[in-house]
C-alpha cells in the first residue's frame, strides 16, 4: 500500500463530465486505446472526462497558463481512466520492460517480482477495492502537457509515462546544462499554473496532476502542516 492509499474517502457525488474541447489541446488518437485498452465498458465514452470540480479548476489553470504565455495550451494526454484501462496498462508496461530486458517468457518469478515493483514506482495498482481506487478511476487526476500555438508539444526533456528518473519533477532543477535548464522552465510552468489552480503534482511524475483525489489529499496534508484533509472523490 502507498501512503496516500490510507487516506479515506468521503465520496461526493460529484459528476464525471467531458473535458470542454474549447479550452484544451488533446492527445488524438488517444494512445492508451491505440493499444488496445479496454474502454468499451466504461462510464464515459472517451478517456477525456473528469469531475466537474476538477475540470473547473483545470479552465482556472489554462486561465493562469495563457496570462504569461498567451499562445500556450495546456494538452490533455490521459483523464479518467476505468480499472480495467488501468490493469491493461501495468501488464503491458511490464511486457514493455521484461521485452527490453531481454526475459524468457513467462518471466520467472523473482524477476517478475522486480520488475512489477519498478512499474509500480510510476503506475498505480489496479485496485479493485473501494478504499484503494487508482487515481486515474477518481476521475480527479490528469496527464498533461504543454503545446505552443502551432500544436507542437513544448519540450519537457522525456515523454509522458517514461519509466525512469527522468520523469521526477525536478529531475533537472541542478543543471547548468542550457537545454536541460529550458525543459526545468517548462516544467516549472506547467506545475505553477496548476498547482495555483489548486492541484498537487505526483512526486514521481511531471505530467501528473490530481485534485480531490487520495493524492491531492495526502499531499497537501503533506505540504501544509496540520492539514487534515480526506478525499472527496472515489471510484467512479
Amino acid at each position: 500500500m502507498k501512503p496516500y492509499q490510507q487516506i479515506a474517502i468521503d465520496e461526493c457525488g460529484e459528476p464525471l463530465v467531458p473535458i470542454p474541447p474549447e479550452h484544451f489541446a488533446f492527445e488524438i488518437p488517444h494512445h492508451y486505446q491505440k493499444l488496445g485498452a479496454p474502454y468499451d465498458n466504461s462510464k464515459a465514452d472517451s478517456p477525456y472526462y473528469l469531475r466537474q470540480g476538477v475540470v473547473d479548476s483545470l479552465i482556472a489553470a489554462q486561465t493562469q497558463l495563457q496570462q504569461n504565455h498567451p499562445k500556450w495550451k495546456i494538452l490533455i494526454f490521459d483523464a479518467y481512466r476505468p480499472v480495467e484501462v488501468q490493469q491493461f496498462m501495468v501488464d503491458y508496461t511490464f511486457n514493455q520492460i521484461a521485452l527490453a530486458q531481454g526475459c524468457d517468457f513467462p518471466v520467472s518469478e523473482d524477476k517478475r517480482q522486480v520488475i512489477i515493483e519498478h512499474v509500480y514506482q510510476f503506475w498505480a495498482v489496479p485496485s479493485l477495492d473501494r478504499a484503494t481506487p487508482p487515481p486515474h478511476s477518481t476521475g480527479g487526476a490528469l496527464d498533461i502537457t504543454l503545446v505552443d500555438q502551432n500544436n507542437r508539444r513544448i519540450d519537457m526533456g522525456s515523454p509522458i509515462d517514461e519509466i525512469s528518473e527522468r520523469s521526477y519533477p525536478d529531475y533537472f532543477a541542478n543543471s547548468n546544462h542550457p537545454q536541460e535548464e529550458q525543459h526545468h522552465r517548462h516544467r516549472q510552468i506547467l506545475k505553477n499554473a496548476m498547482i495555483n489552480a489548486g492541484f498537487q503534482q505526483h512526486p514521481n511524475e511531471w505530467w501528473h496532476f490530481c485534485l480531490g483525489d487520495q493524492m491531492w489529499a495526502w499531499l497537501t496534508n503533506q505540504n501544509n502542516s496540520g492539514s487534515q484533509l480526506i478525499a472527496r472523490y472515489g471510484r467512479y
